[in-house]
């Protein structure tokens, strides 16, 4: 069944391969990029692999929260339904660590626009919808200072592993997103050190093959049967896993969702 699929920074690396696969399959996919001579480019690749109704373009920076629900009204533009989001656009080093709200562009990127999006998108989920957040197996524990934008944090890994658990957080509480009992959400490690853009800049390596994050997302997207809403999977060790303790704990979460949700309410 051919199912409608956002798959947020798919212009290259794993976002872009998933993309590819899912439209070797015969899905429809929305393709979002930062850039828009870059999202030009991919979308003539992609549509000469597939029909002309399958490729969607669309431009976003996820930095700025305005984009964000643009993004999300253009999204309602161009499809009348969404059965699944992959929250996959994600930053890990850049010239630029600031968002112009204040606040550290990790924490933007990776964590709270995803959220913005995912939560602006609710009417127009299928029944069974299911929303996969790209995480990390670099979590540590989030600074509600930092992700407000009160104080800076100057480690570049530091930053990005908190703001991967406050996805994994966000992603395991249950007030953060109104899913039905039909509909899922997942957070994924797709893979530690798989040979994207973001590792070859950040760590200076190959990395391993993006295929083993491709397939695991591919899976968990549209293959039939159920997926554990509101859980970890740790493809690292090809399973759910338990994430950092701070994403299962109820007060924790909470804290970090309303730090968020301070932010996005500042839009």
């Amino acid at each position: 069944m051919r199912k409608t699929i956002l798959i947020t920074g798919s212009t290259d690396g794993i976002g872009l391969e998933t993309a590819k696969s899912l439209l070797s399959e015969g899905h429809r996919v929305l393709v979002h990029g930062r850039n828009a001579e870059k999202l030009r480019q991919v979308g003539e690749q992609l549509q000469a692999q597939a029909s002309a109704d399958q490729v969607e373009l669309l431009g976003a920076d996820l930095s700025d929260l305005s984009e964000v629900y643009r993004l999300a009204e253009d999204i309602r533009q161009c499809a009348n339904h969404i059965d699944v989001v992959i929250n996959n656009a994600g930053i890990f080093k850049t010239d630029n660590t600031v968002a112009s709200n204040g606040v550290d562009v990790r924490f933007m990127v990776n964590a709270i626009a995803p959220w913005v999006l995912t939560r602006t998108l609710l009417t127009l989920f299928s029944r069974d919808a299911r929303v996969i957040n790209l995480s990390s197996a670099a979590q540590k524990p989030v600074s509600l200072a930092a992700i407000q934008g009160e104080e800076s944090i100057s480690d570049d890994f530091e930053a990005y592993a908190q703001s991967k658990l406050a996805l994994t957080m966000w992603s395991m509480e249950p007030t953060a997103i109104d899913l039905s009992s039909q509909q899922s959400i997942v957070a994924v490690n797709p893979g530690s050190m798989l040979g994207s853009k973001m590792v070859k800049e950040g760590f200076g390596v190959q990395g391993n093959d993006i295929g083993i994050g491709v397939r695991i997302l591919q899976h968990l997207a549209v293959e039939l049967g159920s997926i554990r809403s509101r859980q970890y999977f740790d493809n690292d060790v090809g399973d759910y896993a338990k994430p950092h303790p701070d994403a299962e704990n109820s007060e924790q979460r909470l804290a970090v969702l309303s730090a968020m949700n301070y932010i996005a309410s500042k839009a």
